[in-house]
């Protein structure tokens, strides 16, 4: 099983050329299945049925599971049968005709403007890490990176005179800042890196208390606790921040495909999910406020 594990990982990494990020998301659900196939089916995962299948996921629902995880896991093991059935191993695969339910799709959570300054004005600059993580909440918000983005960025692409950074994600883009941003990185990079890194020719812009680059649970953590700081009792994630850049330039009459630029979207429909926020907006604001409603 671990040769089978290894060899798919291979494949993902060498064949497939997926991310890093989808190759950990593969790996971890194909593991799953194969450690409860074990336990509670004393099968190996070239010999799963359907029924075995359908009975996992019946296991992950029953456990409380979303159904966004369920088809998660469905397309995890989609993808690592087919590899099977390419490679020779198996003739067919047992995924075929397993579809899960997503249910109604909610909407994303989002910050209100308030919140995003309250939020902002939390880190102190009054030693490195307050400058460095002022830095990274404004140029999050500033732009609507994704998490792994803003710890890969470098400080070469970083370009303070034109006020914007080149971000090398799923596809590479240049997005501005607006000047409260670009006057925190400014600080931040000029006068507060220097002295954190461990070497000087550390490529990382952001740097944790070590000097190295910045890992995606550090940044989680720093949100955390600045999200306590602040007072905000909405769950606040990396995403909520990218949510919020793109709902609040739709409100303030930003285009779909200049936000579908920004974002880093490859298909419109992604970024079309944002006008249901912005007329869900709406209509609260309506209810609360029309004197007939």
């Amino acid at each position: 099983m671990l040769d089978l594990i290894s060899a798919y990982e291979t494949y993902l990494v060498n064949v497939k050329q997926a991310s890093a990020n989808t190759t950990i998301s593969y790996l971890r659900d194909v593991r799953q299945f194969s450690d409860w196939l074990a336990e509670t089916e004393e099968t190996e995962l070239e010999d799963a049925t359907r029924a075995q299948i359908c009975g996992y996921l019946d296991h992950l629902s029953a456990g409380g599971r979303s159904a966004a995880t369920l088809s998660r896991s469905v397309a995890s093991l989609r993808n690592f049968y087919a590899y099977l059935v390419s490679a020779g191993s198996l003739r067919e695969t047992p995924v075929k005709d397993v579809h899960v339910s997503r249910g109604e799709k909610r909407l994303p959570q989002i910050l209100t403007g308030r919140e995003v300054e309250l939020l902002l004005a939390q880190p102190a600059c009054v030693d490195p890490k307050g400058y460095r993580d002022r830095a990274m909440l404004e140029v999050m918000y500033a732009t609507g990176l994704r998490v792994s983005e803003l710890i890969g960025l470098n400080v070469d692409d970083v370009s303070l005179d034109g006020g914007f950074l080149k971000c090398v994600g799923k596809k590479t883009r240049f997005v501005p800042m607006y000047p409260g941003a670009v006057k925190a990185l400014a600080s931040y990079i000029q006068d507060i890196r220097p002295g954190m890194v461990a070497r000087p020719d550390e490529p990382a812009l952001f740097v944790n208390v070590s000097g190295e680059r910045m890992s995606r649970q550090g940044f989680w953590k720093i949100l955390k606790h600045y999200q306590e700081m602040a007072h905000i009792d909405k769950d606040i994630t990396p995403h909520t921040l990218r949510h919020s850049f793109a709902v609040h330039l739709l409100e303030n009459g930003a285009d779909l495909h200049s936000i579908q630029e920004m974002m880093g979207h490859s298909d419109i429909s992604s970024t079309q999910l944002y006008t249901q926020l912005v007329n869900q907006n709406l209509k609260n604001v309506y209810n609360k406020c029309h004197p007939k409603a």
